[in-house]
């Protein structure tokens, strides 16, 4: 099921070595120097200590890729599929290998710690930031999550599991007080940290904003010490997500050993003078700093301690593991033969002309908003990746639907770039911009800039317009504005905030529409957007954060459909991409609906109702509503893809690759349906009332049936299973390719306890184990799957401890949920 270990550097002799540097180190350091490094010194990094030949430890985000301590174009960075289609490959192994390549980015950008993985659950669709976690269940996500983490650490680089925990969405994250009961809090929410920590002995967790049951997580003396450290034997430094850590004692007695970001934080003089005060003690400050030191001297960044990793994997080619872990992701939930061919419409016969239509195809979002974004070299667009596998001629595009009507980041024809100016006007420094987005944290700032010379910032360049007609140009951020296109100031003045309350929301919410400028086609104007800076419009960190925004000719939406159909009809096969936008899906706020944006559906069933043989690509970091899917062909769901998804797109539309994937989270058909929807606290508490039954727990219980259910996907070849043999601790299953090509199967097995198995009420039916095997034509294999001893237990609320039910199970073997292929009885003593 999970590639588990011990992780690298757990040698005795190593670890013992690092240990007693460790504790040398600390007793070279007072007071003082012991608190300043328990702050961060920046946005992104501790302060060194050279008295003890401590190097300063650098962070970075790094879920799908390495940005690095600048968030900058200058400094590219390869970028991964969202962590939803790495679990929906269901393979910790492949997950390890990601790992690993982020390692190697890490390295090379000087990182130590990557920010990551995401380990929190799907426990409503409505969750904005979905896409950076791992699923529905609790066994899946940390299976996957602890091939990561093994990955990474392989390289010789840290992790940090987050966000510890019950942070399952962005509404009021700051704040809000998630009222979990122990046994759902147990079996599911602490279950993924727990596997990881004990089957890849991460070097760090991240504590998050909110509340569990009354107590901020950065104080949670309980869940940190207690079941973190003390019942789990977690080692590792626990570091506050960016500004969570609200109070100095209380977050020090919480077992919080670095309060990110500095220069200000709790910790540092605050700490010192608590200490001196008599409020904490300097034992509980020496445990913390031993902690810290221990990942130092993990990562290589402690003078006399030997790092765990002294010779790094093999180099990976970037490239082509994203072009893997892109298509072992997507999960192709229909593939349905036409009455006129007789065949499944996928893979694509060879000479198939292809009608391709939807504005996500042309530009297409490979990654989701917010501080997983990083900047690749390069992005294949699914145009891109069509374009270079199909023959000359065989290929059309229609813009068809755009999934925004409103203006998006100067994108495609733009060439921008940023000038800092101070106060007097004198420029500072300028940098290159990948399009309008300006988003500069802590020490993003070109060189030569510092947050307090910085005065304002100008977006300046051109712009060479490929359609005639009135472009729309506008802006997003707030504060004051000065917006020039063509030589004509269309905008000066202030946009003051809004009803938003976190600074994710207020940075990728609205855009502002300023002025219409005609424009002709090829011909290119000279831009400029410049944004003063002011105290009152300021973020709680040093962040510039703003957008120079523009939409192309507002064509008529009916006609734009049209062209497309016009084009489907005359093809052997039409691709329609739809997606999501960073409207929809990003961290700071949360989904109010499960639709896609724009006339997108329209489009499917126009062109769905003029070709028979339509496949639907949906590029959506987690579930959308899709009202059309028995009117089509296929549909691929293809999740974030990364920098090569078009890539990865193309070689599983013609067959040079299988999707790979198997749903990570149930996939509704209207929001209506599903059983838990409420992300929005009453009070300043979300409820989790739903106690155990989230996911298709949720969905067994409530007696609806989803569009597609847990576990659900299709390969191109088709599978027998022939043989089950279970026990308590080990599954069995013997299978057969029974189609025409090589391919993979993900069996899964399911445990279902018998009614009186136990008197507490349990899930229907539990993940209990799952592996991935390969066979090709005619080929049987055999699949050992080791069950998970959780499946058996319940959390016992009044012993306070786990309880081992006996009695009778049912072992279900299966191509998904509800696709059982095989059953036996299991009776436990």
């Amino acid at each position: 099921m999970a590639e588990t270990g011990t992780g690298a550097g757990t040698d005795a002799s190593g670890e013992a070595a690092r240990e007693a540097a460790v504790e040398a180190a600390l007793g070279k350091l007072d007071l003082d120097a012991k608190a300043r490094l328990l702050g961060g010194r920046d946005m992104w990094s501790l302060h060194p200590l050279p008295e003890i030949g401590l190097t300063s430890l650098v962070m970075s985000d790094g879920p799908i890729g390495v940005r690095g301590v600048r968030w900058t174009a200058d400094d590219p960075s390869v970028a991964l599929p969202s962590p939803t289609a790495l679990a929906a490959a269901w393979d910790p192994a492949l997950a390890r290998r990601a790992g690993r390549l982020l390692a190697q980015e890490a390295r090379r950008k000087g990182v130590h710690v990557l920010l990551a993985p995401t380990v929190n659950l799907h426990r409503s669709p409505l969750g904005g930031r979905h896409f950076e976690a791992y699923g529905e269940d609790p066994l899946l996500t940390g299976a996957i999550g602890t091939g990561y983490v093994l990955g990474v650490q392989d390289g010789g680089v840290g992790t940090t599991v987050k966000h510890f925990v019950a942070n399952d969405a962005e509404t009021d994250r700051f704040t809000v007080d998630n009222r979990v009961a122990p046994r759902p809090l147990r079996e599911l929410y602490l279950a993924p940290f727990e596997a990881i920590v004990k089957n890849a002995r991460p070097w760090g967790i991240m504590t998050a904003y909110n509340q569990v049951n009354g107590v901020t997580m950065t104080e949670h003396h309980e869940l940190v010490n207690e079941v973190l450290r003390g019942e789990w034997g977690f080692d590792g430094f626990d570091v506050s997500d960016w500004t969570a850590a609200r109070s100095t004692a209380g977050a020090l007695r919480g077992g919080l050993d670095v309060a990110m970001p500095g220069p200000a934080t709790v910790y540092g003089e605050a700490l010192a003078a608590a200490v001196r005060a008599g409020e904490v003690a300097e034992s509980a400050v020496d445990t913390a700093v031993r902690n810290v030191l221990r990942l130092a001297a993990r990562v290589g960044a402690l003078e006399g301690a030997p790092p765990a990793v002294t010779e790094p994997p093999a180099p990976i080619d970037g490239d082509a593991l994203a072009r893997e872990l892109a298509h072992r992701g997507f999960v192709l939930v229909r593939n349905e033969a036409p009455v006129r061919t007789g065949r499944p419409v996928l893979p694509l016969a060879p000479g198939t002309t292809v009608a391709l239509s939807g504005a996500a195809a042309r530009a297409a979002r490979v990654l989701g908003g917010g501080s997983a974004q990083v900047f690749p070299d390069h992005v294949v667009s699914p145009l891109d990746g069509l374009a270079a596998a199909l023959p000359e001629g065989a290929l059309t595009y229609a813009v068809g639907a755009d999934p925004s009507d409103e203006p998006a980041p100067a994108g495609q024809g733009f060439a921008l770039r940023a000038r800092c100016r101070d106060a007097a006007g004198n420029l500072l420094g300028e940098g290159s911009l990948p399009g309008g987005q300006v988003q500069w944290i802590g020490d993003d700032l070109p060189e030569g800039v510092t947050h307090e010379a910085l005065a304002s910032v100008e977006v300046v360049g051109t712009f060479t317009p490929r359609e005639t007609g009135e472009h729309s140009f506008g802006t997003r951020g707030l504060g004051a504005f000065v917006l020039t296109v063509a030589g004509e100031t269309v905008f000066d003045g202030v946009q003051a905030m809004g009803s938003e309350t976190d600074p994710f929301e207020a940075f990728f919410g609205s855009p502002v529409e300023r002025a219409e400028v005609p424009l002709t086609a090829g011909e290119t104007v000279e831009v400029s957007l410049l944004h003063t800076l002011d105290e009152e419009s300021a973020a709680p960190l040093p962040v510039v954060a703003f957008s120079l925004v523009h939409l192309g000719p507002r064509l008529d939406p009916d006609e734009l459909i049209a062209e497309a159909v016009e084009e489907a009809r005359a093809a052997d096969t039409a691709v329609v991409v739809v997606a999501t936008t960073e409207r929809v899906e990003s961290e700071g706020f949360d989904r109010t609906d499960l639709k896609l944006p724009g006339r997108q559906d329209d489009l499917v069933r126009a062109v769905a109702a003029a070709n028979p043989n339509t496949v639907v690509v949906v590029n959506a970091g987690s579930p959308v509503e899709m009202p059309w899917r028995e009117d089509v062909a296929a549909v691929l769901l293809t999740w974030f893809p990364g920098q090569e998804g078009g890539a990865a797109l193309a070689n599983v539309l013609t067959g040079a690759e299988e999707p790979g994937g198997r749903l990570p989270t149930t996939w509704p058909a209207a929001l209506a349906d599903a059983p838990v929807t409420d992300v929005v606290p009453v009070d300043g508490k979300l409820a989790y009332t739903e106690g155990l039954f989230i996911g298709y727990r949720a969905w067994d219980r409530s007696g609806r049936t989803p569009a597609y259910a847990f576990g659900h996907g299709f390969g191109y070849t088709t599978w027998s299973y022939d043989s089950l043999v279970a026990g308590p601790d080990t599954a069995t299953v013997r299978i057969t390719n029974t189609g025409g090509r090589r391919g993979r199967e993900t069996v899964q097995i399911y445990l279902a306890p018998a009614p009186s198995s136990g008197a507490a009420e349990r899930p229907a039916r539990l993940l209990a184990g799952f592996a991935s095997v390969e066979a090709g034509p005619g080929e049987t294999v055999e699949a050992e799957i080791a069950l998970s001893r959780r499946a058996f237990e319940v959390w016992d609320e009044e012993k306070g401890d786990w309880t081992f039910v006996p009695g009778a199970y049912e072992v279900r073997a299966a191509h998904s949920l509800d696709d059982v292929r095989l059953t036996v009885a299991l009776e436990i003593d």
